[in-house]
């Protein structure tokens, strides 16, 4: 897929090297179709390279996607410099009265917050009820799966008693749905996270309401619940990590070892539980087959042409 995006952000030259079609502003627009415009509000903390992984995976079909950048206005972020945020990021003020194909919200590390407490909250609740009806569909990843579990259906999350980190296997549970098309009966996806969503709480939430609401789409005998779809297919929730690169949870570990933490080997990312390997990567096909088919079959084909009847 050729992604529009400011030819001066940094995730551009690093995909160029992996020959990912990258668009220039001035070829899109001598293009005779209308793009996909997909709103990322990025809320982590090293956004370039949350950037540069949610592109890379947009990237895998014929489409053409224009990418607009949020962050939100209530958080200083500490690891990010001001001069990219303002250069290549918008805040919600300025995009309330626009329309959109798609939104990815991306994860947190706030988990072990209450959801109230977490200073943007507010903010992101209001950016929440805003694309009911301003975005098609919504895909959101871990930390922000679990917001908008909470926020939309009033499913919580809970603490682990240990980090659930690391490279899980994980069963297709609707293998013809949409999402899934292509997918093996087994796949692999990173997970990193101190919380999770039980699945007694995604069906209590049909049990209420007396129809089915949620559906679970894979799941990990491990690491749980992995990927749940609203039955209108607007939704979509990833409670573990498939954009990540190879070395992700590597330099997570590094930096808690760094701290003093004590926090264990990544499960079944290193040959032989081995720090000092390169990690194995075998969620890369999942990842690419779940975001090409979500941009496919429930953006680019359900999406009105003209926005403004969204």
């Amino acid at each position: 897929m050729p992604i529009k995006i400011d030819n001066a952000l940094p995730a551009r030259a690093m995909l160029e090297a992996e020959n990912v079609f990258v668009m220039s502003q001035n070829r899109a627009m001598q293009q005779d179709i209308r793009p996909l415009r997909i709103l990322i509000l990025n809320l982590m903390p090293t956004k370039i390279v949350t950037e540069t992984q949610l592109l890379r995976l947009l990237s895998n079909s014929p489409l053409q996607v224009e990418i607009t950048l949020l962050q939100v206005a209530t958080h200083l972020s500490k690891n990010t410099s001001k001069e990219h945020l303002l250069r290549f990021y918008v805040t919600h003020d300025k995009i309330r009265h626009q329309n959109f194909d798609g939104m990815i919200l991306t994860g947190a590390p706030v988990e072990l917050l209450p959801f109230e407490e977490v200073d943007y909250w507010k903010e992101l609740t209001e950016i929440l009820d805003w694309a009911k009806s301003h975005v098609y569909s919504l895909f959101s990843i871990c930390w922000g799966a679990q917001a908008a579990l909470y926020h939309y259906y009033g499913v919580p999350k809970y603490e682990l008693a240990k980090k659930m980190f690391g490279v899980f296997p994980h069963k297709t549970l609707v293998p013809l749905h949409p999402l899934l098309r292509g997918m093996d009966e087994n796949f692999y996806a990173p997970h990193s996270r101190h919380t999770q969503t039980r699945r007694e709480d995604l069906l209590q939430v049909n049990r209420s309401n007396g129809k089915p609401f949620l559906q679970v789409l894979g799941e990990s005998d491990e690491a749980g619940v992995f990927l749940v779809a609203d039955w209108d297919c607007r939704q979509f929730f990833a409670m573990g990590h498939a954009e990540y690169d190879r070395d992700t949870l590597k330099a997570e570990y590094e930096r808690d070892i760094a701290k003093g933490l004590d926090i264990a080997v990544p499960r079944n990312y290193f040959p032989g539980d081995d720090p000092r390997q390169q990690p194995r990567v075998n969620w890369r096909g999942a990842a690419n087959i779940i975001f090409t088919n979500w941009l496919n079959y429930f953006v680019y084909q359900q999406t009105p042409f003209d926005l403004n009847l969204l």
